[in-house]
């Protein structure tokens, strides 16, 4: 019997009268997407899916859901502000119409270069919580992988400014720095990205020139392998600690140890935290985690002993002073413990993990970590201005919502955690073979990438935890990332003696190798105003690139 096909009459104008037939769509007809324009007054409902049949419009479509044309929207600031009345949009817009629509009604005059490009959020309920759920390609994409989304009722879309400045890919080295006699262990950039710090197996701490490259100050004072480094937030001191367990304050700029060198812990420092800047001005108070299994507080400027937080059973290996006065701790007993940093109480216990933690990472780990301080890199003319300027940077960051925490561990697993309501984790993520090595939430909050011994890094969403992107291509373990500061590139770092450049979230292919290390790549850093990148592997070489 001759198959009968159902004619479809197109009309010139994007105003409607488009007829509906199974052979629309499909080998018939492979330029149609499947979507059909309506005037305002109507809307009709058509199919999401590819009906690629042999022309039966009916054959497979049972359970696939069907989208109108059109969708009502209204669009939020981060505040909660409406940007205007409720807006009717075809289910098709993209993510680059719905930038050029908010551009349209803030009245954007700026040109296309010089525009600042937004990112926009759903409200999706997942097992009783509210999740941010990002666009990522368009409306039609969101609905279809959401089914919870009613397309009867309004959906509110949060639009959030993205970096306003662009950082350069990085892709040559244009410096090589030699002067460390063992491997580089770590490299480190100031909050507001004029000086480099570097300590290794050498027991040395090295302060370097950024603009040209050059030796500023070597720092003698260790008595075995320098295992930890840490800027403070307001840039003005520099931390190191050792194998021994002794802790020492550098003054970065003269180069010279401040008061007497601490025997902080019995046994090796394994991680350094600094007080955020907009909790306290003067950031004079570091924590410390040990292989003892107690973390300490100090005031740096008394060198006094302020508390001692005990409670793990075995090793610390990582510690976070987070934004809203607490302070985690994660050990290889497999727990991450959340105390009030103040008062040195435990508030709550986090259980999930199959064996130990290696790693921690904070949504706030960027703002925290650059204090006062942006991609301009402005100078204070007080420490009060300093204060106001993070205090003003970390509500700005708030507006995201909680403080999350991502965990890493031995178990092959990521736990993504809201730390300061619950001691549940919002979500269990999997997908690596090996060891979790390293986390790092990237500056705007919005990814985190995980860096594994199973020679993988994997991209997730920041806000809900599902995954993305795996990005394949290093051939030996991967031990560091970094993120960009406009959060548009990743750099990994691994022991196959390269970093590699990505571009996040689409690149699943490297977008740039940097070669040149004769060994294992051990410490990298991209620095805060985004000039350059810096590399430290067991060469005992730095090597600095730049775009």
């Amino acid at each position: 019997m001759a198959e009968t096909n159902a004619v479809a009459v197109v009309s010139d104008k994007k105003t409607g009268g488009i007829a509906w037939s199974g052979s629309l769509v499909g080998s018939r007809n492979p330029e149609s997407l499947g979507y059909r324009y309506s005037t305002p007054s109507k809307r009709y409902r058509t199919s999401t899916t590819d009906e690629n049949n042999g022309g039966d419009a009916g054959g497979g479509g049972a359970g696939k859901r069907e989208l109108p044309n059109n969708i009502q929207i209204q669009l939020r600031n981060r505040n909660g502000e409406d940007l205007a009345e409720t807006l009717d949009l075809p289910v098709n817009s993209s993510l680059d119409d719905l930038n050029a629509l908010v551009h349209s009604l803030l009245e954007d005059r700026q040109d296309e270069l010089g525009k600042v490009p937004y990112s926009f959020y759903a409200k999706v309920l997942r097992n009783g919580v509210d999740d941010d759920v990002e666009i990522v390609m368009s409306l039609a994409d969101l609905l279809i992988n959401e089914p919870s989304i009613s397309t009867e009722t309004v959906l509110n879309l949060v639009y959030q400014p993205l970096a306003v400045f662009r950082v350069r890919p990085v892709s040559r080295c244009t410096d090589t720095l030699p002067g460390h006699t063992e491997a580089v262990l770590h490299v480190q950039y100031s909050p507001n990205g004029r000086h480099l710090a570097s300590g290794g197996g050498d027991t040395t701490v090295r302060f370097w020139d950024v603009n040209t490259s050059t030796p500023r100050h070597t720092c003698r004072g260790h008595k075995n392998h320098v295992l930890c480094t840490s800027w403070s937030p307001d840039g003005e001191r520099f931390v190191s600690a050792d194998k021994n367990g002794v802790l020492i304050v550098w003054d970065p700029i003269k180069g010279v140890s401040i008061g007497k060198h601490l025997k902080a812990h019995r046994q090796w420092i394994t991680s350094l935290a600094w007080e955020p800047m907009h909790l306290n001005s003067s950031c004079d108070r570091l924590a410390t985690a040990s292989k003892d299994g107690t973390v300490k507080i100090w005031n740096v400027r008394t060198q006094l002993l302020q508390v001692t937080l005990s409670g793990h059973t075995d090793s610390v290996e990582a510690v976070k002073w987070g934004g809203e006065e607490l302070l985690y701790t994660a050990s290889r007993d497999r727990t991450i413990k959340v105390w009030n940093a103040d008062r040195g109480i435990l508030v709550r216990t986090l259980t999930g993990h199959g064996h130990r933690i290696n790693t921690l990472a904070l949504s706030s780990d960027y703002v925290l970590r650059t204090g006062p301080f942006d991609h301009k890199c402005l100078e204070f003319s007080s420490r009060e201005e300093a204060h106001k300027a993070a205090v003003q940077k970390y509500k700005e960051f708030q507006a995201q919502g909680p403080e999350r925490l991502v965990s890493g561990s031995d178990d092959f697993t990521l736990f993504l955690w809201h730390p300061k309501d619950s001691k549940h984790p919002i979500k269990r993520l999997t997908g690596h073979q090996q060891a979790v090595n390293h986390i790092a939430f990237s500056p705007d909050g919005r990814y985190f990438a995980s860096a594994s011994f199973d020679k993988k890094t994997k991209i997730w969403n920041g806000f809900s935890g599902d995954f993305l992107v795996t990005l394949t291509g290093h051939v030996g373990a991967v031990y560091q990332v970094a993120w960009s500061g406009d959060s548009r590139f990743l750099v990994t770092a691994s022991k196959d003696s390269t970093a590699k450049l990505w571009e996040i979230p689409s690149g699943k292919k490297a977008k740039q190798t940097l070669p040149g290390h004769e060994d294992e790549v051990y410490a990298l850093d991209w620095s805060p105003n985004g000039g350059s990148v810096a590399t430290g592997s067991k060469d005992r070489t730095i090597k600095i690139w730049k775009h």
